[in-house]
């Protein structure tokens, strides 16, 4: 059985929600046999709205609720079916809660005639069977059913939940993952003590919550924290001492109360904690960095999003759970510190230790966007639009931060106006982090980079420039999308990660338009359509029920698809503000607030425009709420013009086709009417063919922009990828590219092409290898040979050279090979006075890796290196080395962290993989080393799924395919459930599929 299938969860669809939930995946020492020795344990009183269990209708009757359609691997799951109706059974509130469920098993009618003898006897031996069954899981040891067996036989009385033990050895009152709503955290006043020697810190939390309902447990999140007191007050009474249990497993604490809390009751929880400072990238974290007089030199920061703000402070770690904080921090006199809002006060506790106190929150915030840094930064400031804008960096790189303030007060203006909702915080801090694992995160008011996210030197070039400003416009967006207005939970993420990745890019066309942007946003939803083509796939809005699941929601389906659907509805909404006009009512009406999917398209669809009025919501919810996208056909016979359309779905084996279809907004122009966005028509194709009327005198247009071009090329291998269309027909549209200047389609032809070349080279098929080198250097030997090797202005100039020499001379194109090795040689005997153009380094750092004299060289300019852009190229260039022992070197030294931080380890890996002497030890280090990544890097994490891809994408044969099977199947509960490791072994596949189909038309073609 494969064990990457989710059909073993259809067997479980009968059970009961509880059971499923919380009995079925505990391990046996953590579960109490309520159902083998009940007396042990007290009576349960009647349960909180909370744990009403609702369970879910038969798969049968919700695919008949979808319109018959079958489901995939990952929809077999009665709640993802219940998701795509639009239903929600988790957590719901007892306000939309029946005390009655209707899929409670109804009594059979009475029948008034006899049964004959041999009825009687069937029957008989059916109930006998019936009973030793019953008996067996009765007395089954380690049983985990409830009492009374699966079902309670009244139905208005609720299932007992199977409650797991704590670490005391008492039972705890919770067993489900998602936090109960009994109570809502209203304030948090957190004091923390991080010693920088020693690694620890201690800390005292005081959360003021108000009571939901009526409840006896304070339920919360906790990780890692040894809790020395805790004391508890209702109202206005008396503090008193309470015992905290806690259930590690779900990284959970939890207060017992004998009476009830009433609802309305406020309470205040006290907690005062030690723990270690993270040694990951996560929670509240120790980092470092040396100082240009080669000093080591210790830091803290923090890292909470999605699921580590418990692993500073005991809290409620989920988004909807919004609060206000407050923050002090103990600091030596060498330190500095900084959180979300400015500093209040700084108060001497002795001639060692200061305490900086900032002013509470001015808005509600979740969890994972509290934030704090104790360092000895420098910043520079401006103020704009009443908010004082700075920029923080180790003090030697001070130098590198003018660029990210001016780009950073540029779009905090833009964004006050196109939203037309001020930024509401007093100060808005960009900080660079030395060991900092994400791109960055957007902390409210502290928000928080990579250095080679944030910094660039004077001489940068303008595509360098170009990577810190599309990170910044990011971060930025996402300070009204995601912090003022947040998912209520991470199935939505994409509200947050879609609508900053379309600002970004849509800001950047606006505010700094010399950047280009365009280009790379086409690049990115390509990358899109190629993840969401896999059965592997998943919905943009999907159910999210473990951690690991939470994880993995962080991929190109949140962000660039997500941004792909919103720049589609903006196109086809008529007027020119409709979208915009949508967009700012959703930011206003639910300003700080959780929102869902629905609610957006609600607001969207609420504007009122002077023309026809679109669905908004009817038309979007085809787009989130299942996964892929459409293939779409058009065709004509006379006047009449056909579209029909079909799932898009690479992988036809191991999967159910299923009749989804979308709304799709199609746009047409003809030669009747020019190019102008006025005489585009729109047609919406709602079924799955529909035809439309156009007069016979009309001729297609033979104009196409370089987007149409290159969306041509990435659209005829996608088909030739599922077998629409045969490579032949990919090579007859090439054949126009000697004749292509633009960036776009060059670059995507290139990347395809590399592709596969990279699957023939790890084949090898040396023979075809050779072919393939020619077949390229045919189409664009010429251009390639145009380049010049000085400073270019022009962004789109930077990447069409960056990728036509960077493939050139990783086809050992003489020429390319030549000027690189001068280029470099240039660069060392300069001394530091000739820097090599930034578009330009990657080629020349990759080419001097290839050298046994030039690799030690290049190894020291990284260990010495300042510009961090710079620094980054110079390690994948290490990287591409193809000496094995210098490969296994800086493998270990990466996962070591010494001299390569651990953070590149995902970079490093990839730039291995690329060779054809280091595939196959990335590999084996991968297999050797999970559990040490897995530690660094979260399961499911982006940087796992990075890791996952880059070692498995270029695999295509069956050994390969049964090796990496075997190896994810081994892992359990360390990864094998991951979707990255669906998607591998789908990927693994698809190429065996290409090259047993291609290969024989490969050999005679090329």
């Amino acid at each position: 059985m494969d064990p990457f299938d989710s059909n073993s969860t259809g067997e479980r669809a009968n059970l009961p929600r509880n059971m499923i939930e919380n009995s079925m995946f505990e391990e046996e020492p953590d579960v109490v046999d309520l159902a083998k020795d009940s007396a042990a344990f007290p009576t349960f009183p009647a349960l909180d709205p909370d744990e009403v269990a609702y369970e879910p209708r038969s798969s049968r009757l919700l695919v008949r609720g979808l319109g018959e359609n079958d489901m995939d691997e990952d929809e077999e799951d009665c709640e993802s079916s219940a998701r795509l109706l639009g239903m929600s059974f988790m957590n719901r509130s007892s306000a939309h809660r029946s005390s009655s469920s209707p899929y409670t098993r109804q009594a059979p009618p009475r029948s008034c005639s006899r049964p004959s003898a041999r009825t009687m006897v069937v029957c008989v031996l059916f109930l006998v069977i019936v009973a030793s069954m019953t008996m067996v899981l009765y007395f089954l040891p380690g049983c985990t059913f409830t009492k009374t067996g699966c079902r309670k036989p009244n139905k208005t009385t609720p299932f007992e939940p199977v409650y797991p033990v704590s670490t005391n050895g008492e039972l705890f009152p919770w067993a489900q993952y998602r936090l109960p709503q009994s109570l809502h955290p209203l304030s948090y006043n957190i004091t923390l003590s991080p010693n920088l020697d020693s690694m620890t810190f201690t800390g005292c939390t005081v959360i003021t919550m108000i009571v939901q309902h009526n409840t006896k447990r304070i339920v919360l999140h906790s990780a890692g924290h040894n809790i020395t007191k805790a004391t508890f007050k209702l109202g206005e009474g008396e503090a008193r001492d309470v015992t905290v249990l806690e259930y590690k497993p779900k990284q959970q604490i939890a207060v017992k109360f004998s009476e009830e809390l009433k609802a309305g009751q406020t309470c205040v929880l006290t907690l005062d904690y030690s723990a270690n400072l993270s040694h990951t990238y996560d929670g509240f974290y120790n980092s470092s960095y040396t100082d240009k007089d080669g000093n080591k030199r210790v830091l803290a920061a923090t890292q909470f999003e999605p699921l580590s703000a418990r692993k500073a402070f005991p809290c409620f770690d989920e988004p909807a759970f919004k609060a206000t904080f407050l923050i002090k921090i103990k600091r030596k006199p060498a330190y500095m510190t900084l959180s979300n809002m400015p500093k209040a006060q700084t108060t001497k506790l002795s001639d060692d230790l200061f305490q900086d106190e900032f002013e509470k929150t001015s808005v509600n915030m979740s969890t994972y966007l509290v934030a704090f840094v104790v360092a000895d930064f420098t910043p520079i400031s401006k103020n704009v639009s009443e908010t004082l804008v700075s920029v923080y960096s180790v003090p030697e790189k001070k130098e590198h931060t003018d660029y990210a303030l001016d780009t950073a007060t540029k779009l905090l203006e833009f964004y006050n106006n196109f939203f037309e909702i001020t930024y509401p915080l007093k100060k808005l801090d960009l900080v660079a982090i030395p060991d900092f694992l994400a791109g960055a995160m957007e902390n409210w008011g502290l928000i928080t980079f990579r250095e080679t996210s944030l910094l660039v030197g004077k001489q940068s070039s303008t595509l360098e420039k170009q990577v810190v400003a599309s990170v910044i416009a990011h971060e930025l967006a996402h300070q009204w999308f995601g912090n003022l207005v947040t998912m209520s939970w991470w199935n939505d993420l994409w509200l947050n990660e879609g609508f900053a990745t379309y600002m970004q890019y849509m800001s950047l066309q606006t505010v700094l338009p010399k950047l280009d942007i365009g280009n790379l946003f086409l690049a990115v939803r390509f990358r899109a359509l190629d993840k969401d083509a896999l059965n592997s796939s998943h919905a943009v809005s999907t159910e999210v029920n473990t951690p690991e699941q939470v994880e993995e929601m962080f991929d190109s389906v949140s962000y660039e698809k997500g941004a792909s659907i919103l720049l589609m509805l903006n196109a086809s909404l008529p007027g020119d503000q409709q979208f915009r006009k949508g967009i700012m009512l959703y930011l206003k009406t639910f300003s700080g607030l959780n929102t869902d999917t629905d609610n957006l398209w609600n607001s969207l669809t609420q504007v009122e425009v002077p023309t026809q009025h679109l669905n908004v919501s009817k038309m979007m919810s085809s787009w989130t709420s299942q996964k892929g996208f459409p293939l779409v056909t058009v065709s004509r016979k006379g006047d009449e013009v056909t579209l029909t359309q079909e799932h898009f779905l690479l992988t036809s084996e191991n999967a159910t086709r299923t009749s989804s279809l979308w709304n799709i907004p199609v746009t047409y122009v003809n030669d009747s009417c020019s190019l102008d966005p006025r005489c585009r028509q729109l047609v919406t194709l709602e079924t799955k063919s529909e035809s439309f009327k156009l007069p016979e005198s009309v001729k297609w247009l033979n104009v196409l922009t370089h987007e149409d071009r290159a969306s041509l090329i990435h659209n005829i291998f996608a088909l030739s990828r599922l077998g629409r269309v045969s490579f032949q027909h990919v090579l007859n549209l090439l054949n126009y590219m000697p004749n292509e200047t633009e960036t776009s389609p060059v670059t995507e032809a290139l990347l395809q092409l590399n592709n596969i070349y990279q699957l023939l080279d790890k084949r090898q098929e040396q023979y075809l290898v050779a072919r393939m080198k020619n077949y390229i250097m045919s189409l664009f030997g010429s251009l390639m040979d145009n380049q010049t090797w000085t400073e270019e202005e022009s962004v789109s100039k930077q990447e069409l050279r960056s990728a036509l020499l960077e493939t050139a001379c990783g086809l050992k194109r003489i020429n390319c090979i030549k000027k690189a090795k001068a280029l470099f040689k240039q660069y060392v005997e300069s001394n530091g006075t000739f820097r090599i153009p930034g578009d330009l380094q990657q080629v020349v750092f990759s080419v001097a890796a290839q050298s046994d004299e030039d690799w030690p060289i290049l190894l020291n300019k990284y260990g010495h290196a300042t510009y961090d852009s710079e620094k980054r190229k110079m390690l994948r260039g290490l990287a591409s080395t193809q000496d094995v022992r210098r490969i296994v070197w800086i493998l270990k030294a990466g996962l070591k962290g010494d001299p390569i931080q651990t953070q590149e380890l995902p970079l490093v890996i990839s730039a291995i993989c690329n060779g054809f002497a280091g595939y196959l030890f990335a590999w084996d280090f991968i297999q050797e080393n999970w559990d040490s990544l897995i530690e660094k890097f979260h399961v499911g994490s982006f940087a796992i799924q990075t890791i996952v891809k880059s070692a498995t994408s270029q695999f295509s044969t069956k050994a390969h395919l049964d090796q990496v099977q075997g190896f994810f199947s081994s892992l359990k509960e360390r990864g094998s459930q991951m979707r990255s490791a669906r998607e591998a072994l789908e990927t693994i596949r698809l190429n065996q599929r290409w090259m047993d189909n291609n290969l024989p038309m490969l050999q005679r073609y090329l």
